[in-house]
C-alpha cells in the first residue's frame, strides 16, 4: 500500500464543524462535550432555486455540484461556469453555459430512506439503464487493508458523532474522506470533487458509514463506480437495485467479515484470514452495531 496521504481528510479541529455544550451525564454529573454543527445551505442553478440541505458546511462547491449531478440535473459532460457560495447568506449558485429549467421535475420529489432529509426524483431510475459499469477486480486483500486504514484516520464522528462518513478509494488507497450530517450529502460531496478533479469512477471503490439502501445504489451507479463497501447492513431494494446494474455490494465490512450480496463475481478472495485482526473497539465507526 502507498504511504502517499489521503488528498483530503475530516478535520474534527475546524471550529466551524463543531461547538462545546454543557449538560449532565447519567450519574447527574455536569459534562461538556462536543457536537456536531448543521447549518442550511440553499442551492440555486442559475436563477432557480432547487433545494436547502442541512449540511455542516464544509465543501459546498463540491456538495452542490454533486448533488445536481446526482439528481441528473447536471449531465458529466456539462460546462460549469461558476460556483459561488455567501457564507452568511448560506446560499450557493452554480452556473452553467447552457439554459436550465426543472420547475417540472422539481414537483415529483420522492423522500428516500436517507437521513436529513435526503431526496431523489422519478427519472433517476430510469437513467441507470444507460449506464455500464466496468467489470473491475476487487481483491479482498485491498478491503481489509482499506478498512484498517479508514479506521485509523481522523474523524469527526469520533469527535462528535451525529454524523457519516463516506470516502473514494482506488484499490487499497483511501482517497478522499467526506463527513456530513446525511450520508447523501458526503456521497454528493465526492461526486462533486470527482467532477471539479475530472476523475472517472470504473477504477473506484466508494466506502460508507451508512447503509447500503437504493439511494446509495444510485447515487455509487451514477458516478460510474463498479463497487460499493458498507460497514452497515443492506435494504432489499438495494440489493435489488444493485443486481440490476451490476453493482458489487458488499456490507457488515467489520474486522475479518464482510457479506457480499451483488456483483460477487468481482472478488477476488486473496487475503489470508489468518493475518486480518478484529476491528478494535476505539477505532468504531457509525455503523459498528448494525
Amino acid at each position: 500500500m502507498s504511504d502517499t496521504p489521503p488528498l483530503i481528510v475530516p478535520n474534527p479541529a475546524d471550529p466551524r464543524l463543531t461547538q462545546r455544550v454543557t449538560g449532565v451525564n447519567e450519574r447527574g454529573e455536569a459534562i461538556e462535550t462536543s457536537v456536531t454543527v448543521e447549518r442550511p445551505l440553499t442551492l440555486y442553478l442559475n436563477a432557480q432555486e432547487i433545494v436547502t440541505m442541512m449540511t455542516i458546511g464544509d465543501y459546498p462547491d463540491y456538495l452542490a455540484i454533486g448533488y445536481l449531478l446526482n439528481q441528473n440535473m447536471l449531465k458529466p459532460t456539462d460546462v460549469v461556469t461558476g460556483v459561488d457560495y455567501d457564507e452568511e447568506l448560506e446560499v450557493v449558485v452554480v452556473r452553467t453555459e447552457e439554459h436550465t429549467n426543472f420547475e417540472e421535475k422539481l414537483k415529483k420529489r420522492t423522500q428516500t430512506s436517507g437521513c436529513a432529509q435526503g431526496t431523489t426524483f422519478g427519472d433517476l431510475i430510469e437513467a441507470l439503464a444507460d449506464i455500464q459499469l466496468p467489470k473491475a477486480p476487487f481483491r479482498t486483500s485491498w478491503l481489509y487493508r482499506l478498512t484498517h486504514a479508514i479506521n485509523t484516520m481522523p474523524s469527526l464522528y469520533l469527535e462528535a458523532g451525529a454524523i457519516h462518513g463516506c470516502v473514494l478509494c482506488r484499490e487499497d488507497k483511501p482517497l478522499v474522506y467526506m463527513e456530513d450530517v446525511g450520508r447523501h450529502n458526503a456521497v454528493d460531496k465526492i461526486a462533486g470533487w470527482m467532477y471539479r478533479h475530472g476523475e472517472t469512477g470504473g477504477d473506484k471503490i466508494f466506502y460508507t458509514t451508512g447503509r447500503l439502501t437504493s439511494e446509495m445504489v444510485i447515487k455509487t451507479v451514477r458516478m460510474g463506480i463498479p463497487i460499493l463497501v458498507s460497514r452497515s447492513g443492506f435494504t432489499a431494494w438495494g440489493v435489488e437495485l444493485a443486481r440490476q446494474c451490476g453493482l458489487t455490494l458488499i456490507g457488515r465490512a467489520k474486522g475479518k467479515r464482510f457479506v457480499a450480496l451483488a456483483g460477487e463475481d468481482r472478488i477476488v478472495f486473496d487475503q489470508d484470514l489468518s493475518y486480518v485482526e478484529e476491528e478494535s473497539a476505539r477505532h468504531r465507526r457509525k455503523g459498528a452495531e448494525d
